[in-house]
């Protein structure tokens, strides 16, 4: 090559370089100016995005915890502002996550510009930029509000809380109703199906780009600690295999997994899961509080104790403070006193000891807290705020924090692999491992976050690795037609566009994926199953009768077996003469005396097997094709019936007057509140018993639960209430199941004594008393109660809305008052 032609590293770019670049600039001159005002550079997955958004399209950013995917969210946003009138709206899954968003942007925008509705606040509703749970927006679709006028953006924070099977379903009816010229970004974890999901928003949106970054932002680390040892998960040596275990770590636990084995040796019990037979010593776990203070030790601090279970997190707080150990100094001391102190403020002071608030306190001041559910919602705020000050070093969490607010810590520590479902304990998947462990590293401080695994008997170390080096965490739909939604979009768009509406559903979007697979293998097997059957003709006569009559005959020998005590002599005499009926006729079939008899029914074996097969796969697409729409079609039937619709031909319905009540009526047990408003069940009940009926109808008792008694329920005409209440469930249950519908479990009055004590205006001591329930969890239920009091104040008649808003008002005191700031 000559001095000429040779390249250079001084050569700048060429001329198609220097074109292609400049017209990137001048396609993302707003990008560019956004950039001007960052105080980094973006990452190539946030270029991406952002410069979709400035070409007017859509995106779905899929990319790992931490890893800076709102600023996505923070450009659209700031393309809206650059308009004179457009308008944005944040939605998330949490209210403490909209309160958070909401705090930020007030710090950019400043509050004229910036609202918040949660349901339980409503503030600057008409601003510019309005963060909000995802319900609320959903529900402002439903009801046509002008609110929706000049909408440009729509931000779908942790869009794969679409795989909820509870409220999974509102994500998806925000992004097939939101009018068409409002453009979406949907951010995302990680998950394995980002093109399928996003292929689906194309479908229903239109121009949608699908951005997935799977780098963290700061390196993990993953660790061991078998007893007071703790060592690399994966073999750190240059030579060593990708995702190899630490031999290390397989000394330590007694040898390598039965997988590793090559026969012989020991031999002890059956394996399960990520579990193995027992060999070696017996590792003594190490305490919560030393581990706390060699995390310390190693300036691995602060740490998030994932424990799957309230009680845990609340016995880990008190381990760590039984020890002694503190973690903070004399001004962090004082800087988090002051925080708790202000936060708390409103409390009353006789409800503070029944609250634990001093016991809290001590732990807050040696940097030790826990967070779960059950946590007061003002506790929860003050160990949030704490936590990402870096003054609280250790939480104890529940897993609901890896899906929470943004909370990262330097190291995670998981104590167990498994978790209680609700129904067994069962090891953790690797998307939930990746959720868990996202939260380890500090984007900015941390030059790498780190997990550890406390080591457990019976854990098999390949197992471990595979999970902590999987990241498969698939995105699927758990949308299905309820009745408010139903009356709601018929009212829209009528009973058979509906229809075909629900039919774009991701739910109905992956099934036909599925059904498109399956449709492949029967096609795939129906050429098999031909070749079969060529293969067993038999020139004597009908095979596939003949091999009809051996398979019948060999089921009833099966059953006939001598000595057997499941039937009396005269079945098994019985039996008996069937089987030499069978035998006769088998024997008299023509293809009885083919020389090749053996050979054709060996193939006619296979055909066999192979068509049941194929018959169960043909029965599987017919039961998905159109799923969503055939629960639809039920859940009409069930309207119908009841009169909320009504059929006016041509397959067509119109909404009735009780179906306009119904439309204003959301939760799971819509349709069991709208017959009740409609019979006027509670028409007689006064405030409290309202609230406390209210509660029966929210209230899902936990597992572990255990609530207040139901022998003191309010006298008086809540009784009889209650007992038409249940009444009306029982036939809404019987028709539902009639009309192959799921039906539901019968309303609880476990919490209405509580309930009616507390709006009766009972001091919080005597109520917790009674419920038997932590603050924090009470507190949820009564924001419940709220919400569905305010819809029976907005669907029922002019005196039960009275008393609806009186009971919201006795309900909304107190720590509930506090919670709903």
């Amino acid at each position: 090559m000559s001095p000429r032609t040779q390249p250079s590293a001084s050569t700048g770019p060429s001329a198609a370089e220097r074109f292609a670049a400049a017209k990137i600039r001048n396609r993302s001159r707003n990008l560019e100016l956004f950039r001007t005002d960052l105080r980094f550079d973006l990452d190539p997955f946030q270029f991406a995005a952002c410069d979709a958004l400035d070409q007017g399209r859509s995106v779905l950013v899929a990319a790992p915890t931490g890893a800076g995917k709102t600023i996505v969210a923070e450009f659209a946003i700031w393309l809206a502002m650059r308009q004179p009138t457009a308008k944005v709206f944040y939605t998330t899954p949490m209210k403490a996550l909209s309160n958070q968003k909401y705090s930020e942007l007030v710090d950019v925008y400043g509050e004229s510009e910036v609202g918040l509705l949660t349901g339980d606040t409503n503030v600057n509703p008409r601003a510019r930029v309005v963060v909000m749970t995802t319900e609320v927006l959903r529900n402002m679709i439903y009801a046509d509000s002008d609110l929706l006028d000049d909408l440009a953006w729509v931000v779908l924070d942790e869009v794969h809380y679409l795989a909820d099977r509870f409220r999974g379903a509102v994500w998806e009816e925000v992004i097939l109703h939101l009018p068409t010229e409002v453009r979406l970004v949907s951010l995302s974890a990680t998950v394995s199906n980002a093109e399928e999901f996003g292929d689906w928003l194309q479908t229903v949106r239109g121009d949608t780009d699908v951005i997935v970054s799977e780098d963290r932002p700061v390196p993990l680390e993953q660790h061991v600690l078998v007893g007071s040892k703790m060592v690399d998960l994966f073999d750190s040596s240059g030579a060593a295999a990708t995702n190899r275990v630490n031999p290390e770590l397989l000394r330590l636990v007694g040898g390598a997994s039965r997988s590793e084995r090559h026969g012989g040796g020991h031999r002890g019990g059956r394996g399960r899961g990520g579990y193995h037979d027992r060999r070696g010593p017996r590792t003594e776990k190490l305490h919560r509080e030393r581990i706390a203070h060699m995390l310390d030790e190693r300036m691995l601090l602060p740490a998030i104790f994932f424990v799957f279970s309230r009680n845990g997190c609340d016995q880990g707080v008190r381990n760590v403070l039984r020890s002694g150990l503190s973690l903070t100094t004399a001004p962090e001391r004082n800087e988090i006193r002051e925080t708790a102190e202000y936060h708390c403020r409103t409390l009353l002071d006789e409800d503070l000891a029944v609250l634990g608030y001093w016991e809290w306190l001590e732990g807050l001041e040696r940097g030790i807290a826990a967070h779960h559910a059950g946590l007061l919602p003002a506790f929860k705020e003050v160990v949030e705020d704490l936590f990402q000050r870096k003054l609280l070093k250790v939480v104890f969490a529940t897993e609901t924090l890896a899906l929470g607010v943004n909370m990262p810590a330097r190291t995670v520590v998981l104590e167990k692999l498994e978790k209680f479902n609700g129904e067994a304990r069962v090891p953790i998947t690797p998307g939930e491992y990746t959720q868990l462990t996202g939260r380890a590293g500090r984007r900015g401080i941390d030059v790498e976050g780190h997990s550890v695994i406390q080591w457990s008997d019976g854990l098999d170390p390949q197992a471990v690795a595979s999970l902590a080096s999987r990241r498969t965490y698939p995105l699927n739909s758990s949308f299905k037609p309820t009745y408010n939604m139903a009356v709601n979009l018929i009212d829209q768009f009528g009973r058979q566009r509906t229809r075909e509406v629900l039919e774009t559903s991701f739910a109905q979007f992956q099934a036909d994926r599925s059904v498109v697979d399956l449709a492949r293998k029967v096609r795939s097997q129906q050429e098999s199953l031909d070749g079969y059957q060529q293969a067993m003709q038999c020139h004597l006569g009908d095979f596939t009768e003949y091999a009809a009559l051996r398979r019948e005959l060999s089921d009833l020998e099966r059953t006939n077996v001598p000595g057997g005590r499941e039937a009396s002599h005269g079945a098994r005499a019985e039996r008996q003469a069937a089987i030499t009926d069978v035998r006769r006729r088998m024997q008299r079939h023509p293809c009885h005396a083919c020389p090749d008899r053996e050979a054709h029914a060996r193939w006619s074996e296979r055909w066999y097997k192979l068509k049941r097969a194929n018959d169960k796969l043909v029965q599987q697409i017919r039961s998905r094709t159109g799923a969503v729409a055939t629960t639809f079609d039920r859940v009409t039937d069930v309207l119908l019936e009841l009169g909320y619709l009504v059929a006016t031909g041509n397959g067509e319905a119109t909404v009735a007057a009780g179906g306009r009540r119904l439309q204003r009526i959301y939760g799971e047990r819509d349709l069991l509140v709208a017959e009740c408003l409609e019979a006027g069940v509670w028409k007689d009940l006064t405030p409290a018993q309202l609230a406390a009926m209210a509660a029966t109808i929210v209230y899902q008792p936990r597992r572990e639960d255990a609530p207040g008694t139901e022998h003191a329920l309010p006298r008086g005409a809540f009784r009889p209430a209650l007992d038409e209440t249940l009444t009306i469930w029982a036939r809404l249950d019987d028709i539902e199941r009639d009309a192959r519908l799921a039906g539901s479990q019968p309303p609880t009055p476990a919490m209405a004594v509580g309930m009616f004590r507390w709006a009766s205006g009972s001091a919080l001591d005597d109520v917790l008393r009674t419920l038997d329930l932590p603050a924090g969890d009470f507190v949820r239920w009564s924001k419940q109660v709220i919400d569905l009091l305010d819809q029976v104040r907005n669907a029922g008649d002019e005196d039960l809305a009275q008393t609806a808003r009186r009971a919201t008002d006795a309900v909304r005191r107190g720590i509930v008052a506090y919670a709903a700031v």
